[in-house]
């Protein structure tokens, strides 16, 4: 098949589920696994879905989520990292189409809190018997994200690493290492104002803050997982100082699934936060991707306002949670 193009060229049985695929060839999985939409093609023939696969990342991706959203196909098909997903996601509130998910990016963190199979023939199977979960999404500053939202020291961090994705050698990590903690030992806290929906207004100095949709579970081995993701509450995170120290601690508490106490973090669960940096923009991670973003930032839940597919002993899951 020419590149660039959409691989389906007629007219399904409107009886028949329509799958229409949104497929990212950069992302990490597609790109290390050399994923086209030939690929695709034959995945889902394979197990009888019918399936539009579009792969022209030449066009804006918000065009191409459009096109899909305003189309005749009942499920729309994220074939992608976490940013691809995200993207779906938001333009999908409001309609009665499906989010369903390939799992093609470097992190895959939400398909892993949906129980989702990581292998891309086994994610295309899971399709044909899978079944519908509602689950939250939240918002800030009107833009839908999955996860959560970062300010502070980790947006600063993450864009380091960036610097080095791709060339992934020894001695790009040793200095990446390098390059971490000289901002640990350099990075100065910040100054927020936090507006609950629960409370007044009230001043930290902070050295980095996240807002998560729903909160994320403590357990051995689990490292920012989330285990139910319809519970209908952010969970904002304050970390209050964060040292080199802090950092081994927090990350061996993770491990061990011992970190909701630790010293330097506190919690708590809000509808609603608003947090104000008194910059006019301040840069983030959004759902995994550096941006900017413009102050304050309005924080809001929307309880089970997406519909995604989900394979049926995930949704099993998900109700005994």
């Amino acid at each position: 098949m020419r590149e660039g193009t959409i691989a389906f060229q007629g007219h399904w049985p409107m009886t028949e589920t329509l799958y229409h695929v949104i497929l990212n060839p950069n992302s990490g999985t597609a790109r290390a696994l050399g994923v086209t939409a030939a690929t695709l093609e034959e995945l889902f023939a394979a197990q009888g879905l019918n399936a539009i696969v579009d792969d022209d990342d030449h066009r804006p991706l918000m065009d191409r989520i459009a096109e899909a959203v305003s189309g005749p196909a009942q499920v729309l098909v994220a074939a992608g990292g976490d940013g691809t997903i995200t993207a779906m996601a938001g333009a999908l509130l409001g309609s009665d189409k499906d989010l369903a998910i390939l799992p093609l990016g470097t992190f895959n963190a939400v398909a892993k809190d949906l129980h989702l199979p990581l292998d891309l023939a086994g994610a295309v199977a899971a399709l044909a018997t899978g079944t519908v979960q509602r689950i939250d999404v939240a918002e800030v500053n009107g833009r839908v994200f999955m996860q959560k939202v970062v300010i502070g020291l980790i947006p600063g961090l993450a864009a380091g690493r960036e610097h080095i994705r791709g060339r992934e050698t020894l001695g790009t990590k040793i200095g990446f290492m390098r390059y971490f903690f000289r901002r640990l030992a350099r990075q100065r806290r910040m100054a927020v104002a936090i507006e609950a929906d629960h409370g007044e207004t009230r001043i930290e100095r902070v050295q980095a803050m996240a807002v998560a949709c729903n909160a994320y579970d403590e357990g051995l081995g689990k490292f920012f997982s989330r285990k139910s993701l319809d519970r209908g509450v952010l969970t904002l995170y304050v970390l209050r100082h964060f040292t080199a120290r802090d950092f081994v601690r927090l990350v061996t508490g993770m491990l061990l699934g011992r970190w909701r106490d630790d010293e330097a973090l506190s919690m708590e669960s809000v509808r609603s936060v608003t947090i104000d940096a008194h910059k006019e923009l301040i840069k983030v991670m959004f759902d995994g991707e550096v941006e900017t973003l413009e102050t304050p930032l309005h924080f809001s839940i929307k309880p089970k306002a997406l519909s995604v597919v989900v394979p049926a002993e995930a949704q099993e899951t998900a109700e005994a949670a």
